[in-house]
């Protein structure tokens, strides 16, 4: 039986169609398989920058001086560094030597606070300084940590400390990344909060959003200036 020309026509249009829509299948299945094997090969700081999402820090909520000598209770981590004053104290006296400041508390420091006490500032004598008293190399210091007066007191520990190992709660990062903030040091990739664990709190240049901004950090006396993207810290260099 003979296909007359017109039909030949049609059905050879039909094959030719065929065949480059499954060539088109297979290449996107192609590409599937490709992206996949994009995102297993992503790095581990990726997928990290995501699971921070899920870490909820325990706090304390103190309201008084009970509540907050829980500080005593367990090791406590400084949240940020280079932002808090520490004074010297003397134990028999009971006093803080306001007008002697003995340094800043350092990004991740450790500290095992032995008690929480109030003393009156000169700076501001009609309000009571709320202090955690801690020891460093045999000799004991305080850090204000709130306030008292008329009997309201207003305690910022939770903001100051976290009183869980933060390599527990981010177990999730890099070895690398944590070798960098033990050394208190910062590397590219790095986030806002990762840089922030190894060298303190950074100060926003202008306006932009968290992760697309650029933070310049005091550092301890050694200034930089970081610039993020998605979060990552893509240029890192001296500041002023």
């Amino acid at each position: 039986m003979a296909f007359d020309p017109e039909f030949q026509k049609k059905l050879q249009i039909f094959l030719v169609a065929a065949i480059v829509l499954a060539g088109g299948r297979a290449a996107y299945v192609a590409y599937e398989r490709h992206e996949a094997m994009k995102d297993d090969a992503k790095p581990k700081q990726e997928t990290a920058l995501k699971a921070d999402y899920y870490v909820t820090p325990k706090k304390l909520h103190p309201y008084d001086l009970k509540s907050a000598r829980q500080l005593t209770e367990q090791p406590v981590w400084v949240k940020l560094g280079y932002q808090h004053t520490y004074y010297p104290y003397d134990l028999q006296r009971h006093k803080t030597d306001f007008g002697h400041e003995a340094g800043t508390l350092l990004p991740l420091q450790k500290l095992a606070i032995q008690d929480v006490v109030t003393d009156v500032s000169p700076q501001a004598p009609g309000i009571k300084q709320v202090l955690a008293r801690f020891s460093l190399d045999g000799k004991s210091y305080a850090v204000p940590i709130g306030a008292e007066k008329g009997g309201d007191f207003k305690i910022y520990s939770d903001d100051i400390f976290f009183i869980e190992d933060p390599r527990d709660l981010y177990k999730h990062w890099p070895a690398d990344v944590w070798e960098k903030i033990d050394a208190h040091e910062v590397q590219a990739g790095m986030s806002e909060l990762q840089a922030s664990f190894a060298i303190g709190l950074g100060i926003p240049e202008g306006s932009g959003d968290y992760g697309w901004r650029t933070l310049h950090y005091a550092n301890g006396g050694k200034p930089l200036a970081i610039a993020y993207q998605n979060d990552k810290a893509v240029a890192i260099k001296p500041g002023s």
